[in-house]
């Protein structure tokens, strides 16, 4: 096994040697281009490569499908961008705002066709279980963003729905970028399985924490002004937990969160969060994912090598700051 850095060097080499240079459609590929070389942690291929190294030892032989699910990520946040009317995609304007939303549409459309085609570049005796993977895991992102757009009109949202949503809309994607690495790498059934289980609760992690990070981090780590989320309504697992307490507190923060000061805004529903122990919550939340992820991983049937490899990604992606 490698390096994280080392996974994510052989995943940006391979995006390096992609040509989408078409004369006369420079409209359709230049919103591509655009949108998958704007960075990023690249977790999901990262997880695709070393799933597929932790059974062959070649982490290389899943390049294609690793570059096909970041192509389909970024596909997605094409899209998403235009659904939540974001003008900004890490730290960039968002291609709708570039170009237009016509044409972040159509060139969302072929990202996603981009992103199968990689994806079925595998040898024939796994491309069917890679493509009912890749499949099911872009149902279940659709689906998630489907609940996701519906919270937002809704009143009545359980933090229960929320953990149901993020393990589509996040989980999903991690779980299925690491199985399709397992499969190509000869995995059997059971341990993709088991592999999917752990990107999944990962991922559950993976949202809880940045919720939390959005209220309770620090702005030049996190990489964005911290109270995002509350001055724009958001529904977060933090919110949702809190009104589902009831009670004097449960009330201070439902007229907080009608406040139209920002600033007092965030300063009010965040001493709200730290006195009803909200704080505390989520950082027991976020473990008690991430121990159900190791739990998984650990029935894997990894070598020793492969489960840290895997363990110190989980712990190094739950233990940031931004």
């Amino acid at each position: 096994m490698k390096r994280i850095s080392e996974y994510r060097d052989i995943f940006e080499g391979g995006l390096s040697r992609l040509d989408y240079n078409r004369p006369g459609l420079e409209r359709l590929y230049e919103p591509v281009v655009y949108g998958i070389t704007a960075g990023g942690k690249r977790l999901r291929p990262v997880l695709t490569l070393m799933g597929c190294d932790a059974f062959c030892g070649n982490a290389e032989a899943a390049l294609r499908a690793a570059l096909g699910v970041e192509m389909f990520h970024n596909f997605t946040l094409v899209h998403d961008d235009v659904m939540d009317h974001s003008d900004m995609r890490r730290g960039r304007p968002a291609v709708h705002k570039k170009w237009d939303v016509n044409t972040a549409i159509l060139s969302g459309d072929t990202m996603l066709t981009l992103a199968t085609q990689l994806v079925m570049d595998v040898p024939d005796d796994k491309l069917r279980s890679v493509l009912d993977t890749f499949n099911r895991m872009a149902v279940e992102v659709y689906e998630g963003q489907r609940y996701d757009t519906d919270f937002e009109t809704r009143d009545d949202v359980t933090a229960d729905e929320y953990i149901h949503m993020i393990t589509l809309k996040t989980g999903a994607l991690l779980g299925g970028a690491a199985r399709i690495g397992c499969i190509i790498g000869g995995a059997t059934e059971a341990q993709g399985s088991r592999v999917d289980e752990f990107g999944r609760c990962l991922g559950v992690a993976f949202q809880i924490q940045d919720d939390y990070l959005d209220v309770f981090g620090d702005s030049e780590t996190f990489g964005k002004p911290i109270g995002g989320d509350i001055l724009n309504g958001k529904k977060t697992y933090l919110l949702l937990e809190a009104l589902h307490r009831g009670g004097s507190d449960s009330d201070a923060l439902r007229s907080a969160m009608q406040m139209e000061n920002g600033q007092v805004k965030i300063q009010t529903v965040t001493r709200i969060y730290e006195r009803m122990g909200i704080d505390e919550m989520c950082r027991k939340a976020v473990a008690s994912w991430m121990g159900r992820a190791l739990k998984s991983l650990k029935k894997a049937g990894l070598t020793e090598e492969g489960y840290e490899c895997f363990r110190m990604f989980a712990e190094k992606l739950i233990g940031r700051t931004k």
